[in-house]
């Protein structure tokens, strides 16, 4: 998913010059972070069918790890925004780090304890870091070089974003998913227990190692001389009573990112699962989770082509053509099978790729003076990661995996509506 603008960047600027060259490092330095926290979210579509597997777990109880990962948006964005405001943007992102390598951390003990509930708590702590990292990091984007090429600057560090979520499942697959396939091959019932352990362990070394990253880049971050950033009362979203809810196309676009993440998360979750089913591919879910890979790569190459060819297509028309698309090849995923279905659900994220940006841009047209407000409204919903992910896995436990990929179609089904209609400020 692309980084996420939670102020209106625009406005902020350095309040004394830095050398070009410590510029160049430092966006550097911030393009990790971008890539970081893409990582970090996809890596979940491989926790969700290890823990399953380690929990003996329905699919509504496997999405709420998607729950608590995506809650952490609702919760902690209004908190991060005070907490940034006070001790600045540098700052903030070293908290980050921080709390995002203490919950990295907590992945051992949960493991070695093998309590469901203490994984949950971890993702939780990491996805607060994250959503601070998220807060603070994105208006350094925009100063760090001339104003001219700050659209490119941002077009850049989204694409290293887009980079983490299609390496993540290889990352996955090879120190997690793999461990597990080659314990349970050889298992026999009276090992079943001391089988789970060890598919639990199985995400020790890996968090670990993000655990060690998130730190190294903690200490970077706390040595580097960032630009002193000024009007950062922009930072806190929602302050001043709600008064961007007046703008009838920021609420539609709000509901429109609801939808929209809750649907990219809906998919991305679920696709180990279904590929390793039987009928589509009948494949082991290790080797399933390496073509989780075109289904985030493709959102990164739709990147780079809609960034060329949304100057000459009106961005509503565009939006809604995707989200049609989308609405097809999950259509042809439900009644179909075999590696039509299977390839027909992964090019989704080629039509997902300008969604996100595209609706969040739209939101926020003509605000003016209300447009961190209604970042911050736009950042909430987010939340729809959490929640809708909750519905299909209900839908799947009750009418079958293959049959759930229908709720993503209604949420594709707004986005289009809001492409062509719903964006039109009133």
């Amino acid at each position: 998913m692309a980084g996420i603008i939670t102020n209106n960047a625009a406005t902020t600027r350095p309040a004394s010059s830095a050398p070009a060259a410590n510029y160049r490092f430092a966006l550097v330095a911030l393009t990790s972070l971008f890539f970081m926290w893409g990582f970090i979210t996809c890596l979940n579509d491989i926790l969700i069918p290890h823990l399953k597997n380690v929990f003996q777990l329905n699919y509504t109880q496997s999405m709420l790890i998607q729950l608590c990962f995506f809650g952490a948006y609702f919760i902690v964005s209004l908190p991060a925004g005070a907490l940034v405001k006070r001790i600045t943007y540098k700052w903030g992102i070293v908290v980050g780090l921080l709390v995002a390598a203490i919950g990295c951390a907590l992945f051992i003990p949960a493991a070695s304890y093998r309590v469901y509930a203490l994984f949950l708590g971890a993702l939780f702590v990491l996805a607060t870091g994250v959503t601070i990292l998220q807060v603070a990091a994105n208006p350094y984007v925009t100063v760090l070089g001339p104003p001219d090429t700050a659209a490119s600057r941002l077009t850049m560090t989204q694409a290293f974003n887009a980079l983490g979520t299609t390496l993540a499942p290889a990352f996955g697959a090879f120190l997690i998913l793999s461990a597990t396939t080659a314990a349970v091959a050889g298992a026999t019932p009276e090992q079943l227990d001391a089988v789970r352990m060890a598919e639990a362990g199985a995400v020790k070394f890996p968090y670990m190692l993000l655990a060690i990253a998130f730190l190294v880049l903690a200490a970077v971050f706390a040595a580097l001389k960032l630009p002193q950033v000024e009007g950062s009362d922009d930072i806190a979203p929602i302050t001043d009573g709600g008064s961007a809810w007046q703008y009838r196309h920021l609420v539609l676009g709000a509901i429109g990112i609801f939808v929209y993440v809750g649907a990219e998360v809906s998919i991305g979750s679920f696709l180990v699962n279904f590929l390793s089913q039987p009928d589509i591919a009948g494949i082991s879910e290790a080797d399933a989770a390496h073509y989780v890979s075109y289904f985030w790569g493709g959102a990164m190459v739709g990147r780079f082509i809609g960034a060329v060819a949304m100057r000459y297509v009106d961005d509503g028309k565009a939006l809604a053509f995707n989200a049609a698309i989308a609405i097809i090849l999950l259509l042809v995923t439900v009644f179909s099978s075999g590696h039509v279905a299977m390839w027909s659900v992964l090019a989704i994220g080629l039509f997902n790729s300008i969604m996100f940006p595209t609706i969040f841009s739209l939101g926020l047209y003509g605000l003016g003076k209300h447009t961190s407000q209604g970042s911050g409204i736009l950042c909430l919903a987010i939340v729809g990661g959490a929640l809708l992910p909750l519905v299909q896995g209900g839908l799947a436990d009750t009418i079958g995996i293959h049959l759930a990929f229908l709720m993503p179609v209604l949420c594709y089904a707004y986005i289009a509506f809001y492409g062509l209609k719903g964006h039109r400020p009133a």
